[in-house]
């Protein structure tokens, strides 16, 4: 039998059972925020320089302290220091490109932050490539005090977009589970773990959050009723309905990249089986038949596929069949216990669970050149969940018997912490790109 028929269980199975809480709706956190180290940076990294935003008052200042942060987290940017410039820049004056060529900045973001008579804020931003010597371009958002950090991310992302290619992911969010006592909380924060609000609390276990592609749902296992039930909960209106409730187990939902179905791992018939079905409950259909522990189903980006992880050869490792059902091929081979499979949103990597002598770390598979790469060094790594750009992986990494978040670039020379002050944090689960 499968040593942990589902690694992402582990911690929820040593867990106490109480009577389920109030918290349909998104609401403020009652937890601290995210505290974020940076414990490692990219292997070439990109000199720019961010100039104080024109304008009064603390907007520009904690506006610019954001998209700084934003791109520093990410590794691929080294922040050129500033000294205060009096009077500050702003996005539509000439720039002297040999004097930030001087002070090192191959890049150099200029603004202004603006009131309007509608008691909103205008700001508007441009990006120069200092290398080059021309402007790359630049956006012009409105947006009230309280939307403040959002435009930053947005600011940051373009940033990102414009000098790397890839796409930033600076204003997606992230879910987790936190917990504190004998209270869970399912929390949505900004991808830097600001801003987190509260969807869900419970005094029973909440686990396998997963988002809907489009962003506005997540599926989950809650205990709420002594047994492992999934449900699908708006973020929007925080109604929720029960997906799944079927005799025995009803675990690890999975959204097929269309958003129509949803795997799920049942054990109606007997053992742990995979299956598919409806977001609203209907067309039950079995994609799994053995006499093994089938389980953690996700599939691939073009939805051709679903990974999973069985046991059926002995010992825990991950296959992948047809997403209409059909004859299962082993995918990992290097070690003898391998989870919890997750494959990138650009189809060219899985992420997964290894232990590796009693360690369980997180490992990057390249599925072209079948090469492997260890991306942590802990002791109890799980639930790894990509960013939706691919770039980065989120992750739960114990430490000290409590559980916190980590992010390692695919590389593996970017990485961060993300911890709280109290409270356990586990089960992360990385958000789409916003529509």
């Amino acid at each position: 039998m499968l040593a942990q028929a589902n690694y992402r269980y582990a911690w929820s199975r040593l867990l106490g059972l109480a009577l389920m809480c109030a918290g349909m709706c998104l609401a403020p956190a009652a937890l601290a925020q995210f505290k974020v180290d940076i414990t490692g940076i990219g292997a070439k990294q990109i000199p720019i320089a961010i100039a104080p935003f024109a304008g009064s008052g603390l907007v520009p200042e904690a506006l610019v302290g954001v998209v700084r942060s934003d791109l520093e987290r990410s590794g691929v940017f080294h922040i050129v220091d500033v000294p205060p410039i009096q009077p500050p820049l702003t996005e539509a004056q000439n720039i002297n490109y040999g004097e930030w060529k001087a002070k090192a900045a191959d890049a150099l973001v200029v603004g202004s932050v603006n009131p309007t008579p509608d008691g909103r804020i205008e700001v508007r931003f441009r990006l120069h490539d200092v290398i080059k010597q021309n402007q790359l371009g630049g956006v012009a958002y409105t947006m009230t005090p309280a939307q403040m950090r959002t435009t930053a991310h947005h600011i940051a992302d373009y940033i990102y977009e414009k000098l790397t290619g890839d796409k930033g992911i600076f204003s997606t969010r992230i879910a987790y589970v936190v917990k504190q006592g004998s209270r869970f909380e399912l929390q949505i924060a900004d991808a830097d773990g600001a801003g987190a609000q509260t969807a869900l609390v419970s005094k029973e276990p909440i686990i396998s959050a997963t988002w809907s592609p489009d962003g506005k749902r997540i599926a989950y296992v809650s205990f709420e009723n002594k047994k492992p039930v999934i449900y699908i909960h708006s973020l929007l209106t925080g109604n929720r309905t029960v997906l799944a409730n079927y005799k025995g187990s009803n675990s690890a939902p999975a959204w097929a990249p269309d958003g129509n179905r949803l795997a799920v791992v049942l054990s109606r018939d007997g053992g742990s089986q995979i299956f598919t079905i409806r977001p609203d409950g209907s067309d039950l259909q079995r994609m799994t038949t053995s006499s093994a522990i089938d389980t953690e189903p996700f599939f691939s980006p073009d939805g051709q596929f679903i990974y999973f992880t069985s046991d059926r050869g002995g010992g825990p490792q991950v296959y992948r069949m047809p997403a209409g059902g059909g004859e299962a091929q082993r995918v990992t081979f290097d070690g003898s216990y391998n989870v919890s499979p997750r494959v990138s949103p650009d189809g060219k990597s899985l992420a997964y669970i290894t232990r590796n002598a009693g360690r369980f770390q997180l490992m990057l598979l390249d599925l072209t050149s079948k090469q492997t790469t260890p991306l942590s060094d802990g002791s109890v790594d799980e639930s790894p969940s990509f960013a939706p750009n691919s770039k980065t992986i989120l992750y739960a990494s114990e430490t000290g018997g409590r559980g916190n978040l980590s992010a390692v670039s695919v590389d593996g020379k970017a990485r961060q912490r993300l911890s709280m002050q109290a409270g356990d944090v586990r089960e992360p689960t990385w958000g789409p790109f916003g529509n």
